[in-house]
């Protein structure tokens, strides 16, 4: 197998989709709207990765892996998100992620682990969808400041960048997310066309 230099080089470098900018890198960008949207691109880097969407499903059943299949066991969304009575999310899903013993993947945990909302599902959707509706309260359930707090601090959320053994974390880190979410909303949370 051959490679040119510029792709060798390339390979060793950081890949866009893994990694997420810092707000600061949009300063550069004159146009306060186009910065914003600029950044909310940036921030659905996250939105949009499979450990997101997994619990933002359009049906009624979470997804489970990269290529976001049905979970399995077969679990239904249930009351409050939590599972159907007898099959509780909970039921698999301890407070924690749990390694499994021979080490090649793991069950993931969280105290409050739970399917979002179905105003809240993301699944199949644009990302100037999910921006809209990240807008609206009667589908987000939160104001813009409520929504920076969930992405900055919520440990449910922060659960994407500790995903357990054998799965690939969202990109970025918490903080950085938080941060790209607070510069969003200071210059006029605008979305994205289409």
């Amino acid at each position: 197998m051959t490679f040119s230099v510029g792709v060798a080089i390339a390979a060793n470098e950081p890949d866009a989709a893994t990694t997420l900018q810092k707000p600061e890198a949009f300063e550069s960008i004159q146009d306060e709207r186009e910065r914003s949207v600029a950044l909310f691109n940036e921030m659905g880097k996250v939105l949009t990765h499979p450990r997101c969407v997994a619990c933002h499903p359009a049906g009624d059943s979470p997804l489970q892996g990269m290529a976001l299949q049905k979970h399995e066991p077969p679990v239904v969304r249930g009351q409050g998100g939590m599972g159907a009575p007898g099959m509780r999310c909970m039921t698999c899903h301890g407070q924690e992620n749990v390694a499994f013993s021979s080490g090649e993947g793991s069950i993931p945990g969280h105290p409050r682990w739970h399917l979002a909302p179905r105003e809240q599902a993301w699944e199949g959707k644009s990302l100037a969808s999910i921006c809209e509706q990240l807008k609206d309260q009667e589908r987000s359930h939160k104001t813009l400041e409520e929504l920076q707090k969930h992405n900055a601090s919520d440990t449910l959320v922060g659960w994407g960048w500790n995903p357990g053994e054998g799965r690939i974390p969202v990109p970025g880190t918490q903080e950085i997310f938080g941060n790209l979410t607070r510069a969003w909303i200071d210059t006029g949370a605008a979305c994205p066309e289409g």
